[in-house]
């Protein structure tokens, strides 16, 4: 039994038995305590070494290991363009024609659906969780449905746009609705549930709430650089959830790659 067991390690990679080897010593193996790591953090990077070292032996034993969620898919010709320092979380959908641009974040639950027009974030902008960013097939004005957000946008949890414009530097707050058409124009804050009817214009540097959205106030001289403040943290915590990915398990498998196959 014994030579039996030796033999399996032999086949394991080393990354394996690394693992392993980081397993036990968060664990407290030897009686190492890990100098200056909370009990919280500690607890997360036992977790997290202890899926690392299942799933790596599951790959090392020939298994295949793929994502049961598919972040991003095609559809109706487009593919979904994003840079590499892109965020989506697991469970949020990317689907169609939607183009995402440097560190930005689609977080939890969310879904950007392009299919009839086509949808843009800029650099630094988020979609936080629950979202809900779609297009119309056309506009009453004539203007292309597009959806797009400018640089330095963060969308709050919950908020639903549709075939809308949003300049540089906004704030949208948590359970917003913008609807087809609106143009919400840069440095703009919307207070958490405000409802933009159709058609709307939101002027520059003012804030504005309510059902139906109405003028609040205008914003101070600082407002820009703490819109963007508000964006550059969320952008940090995006590269947090990114490092927590797992290295085997992400890649979703296509079923026309699977056909293909066989």
């Amino acid at each position: 039994m014994q030579n039996l067991s030796q033999s399996l390690l032999s086949k394991v990679p080393n990354t394996v038995r690394s693992l392993s080897r980081q397993t036990k010593r968060f664990m407290g193996g030897g009686g190492v305590e890990p100098v200056g790591v909370a009990p919280r953090e500690r607890n997360v990077k036992v977790g997290r070494a202890i899926k690392e070292t299942g799933l790596a032996a599951k790959v090392a034993g020939g298994e295949e290991v793929f994502s049961v969620r598919r972040p991003l898919m095609p559809l109706l010709g487009s593919t979904p363009v994003l840079a590499n320092d892109t965020f989506i979380a697991p469970s949020a959908t990317v689907i169609g024609d939607v183009t995402l641009y440097d560190y930005t974040s689609i977080w939890y639950s969310s879904v950007l659906l392009g299919d009839y027009n086509s949808i843009k974030l800029g650099g630094m902008s988020n979609v936080q969780d629950r979202c809900v960013i779609s297009t119309i097939p056309k506009l009453t004005t004539g203007f292309p449905s597009t959806c797009t957000l400018g640089n330095y946008v963060s969308v709050g949890p919950n908020s639903v746009l549709t075939s809308c414009t949003v300049g540089d530097n906004v704030i949208i707050g948590s359970g917003t609705v913008i609807c087809a058409g609106s143009v919400i124009s840069s440095n703009v804050i919307l207070e958490p549930g405000t409802i933009v009817p159709s058609y709307s214009f939101i002027p520059s540097s003012q804030k504005w709430g309510g059902n139906p959205a109405a003028y609040i106030s205008d914003l101070g001289e600082h407002a820009e650089e703490d819109i963007q403040g508000h964006a550059k943290q969320v952008q940090l915590l995006a590269e947090d959830h990114f490092e927590e990915y797992l290295p085997y398990g992400n890649a979703y498998r296509h079923l026309e790659e699977v056909v293909e196959g066989e």
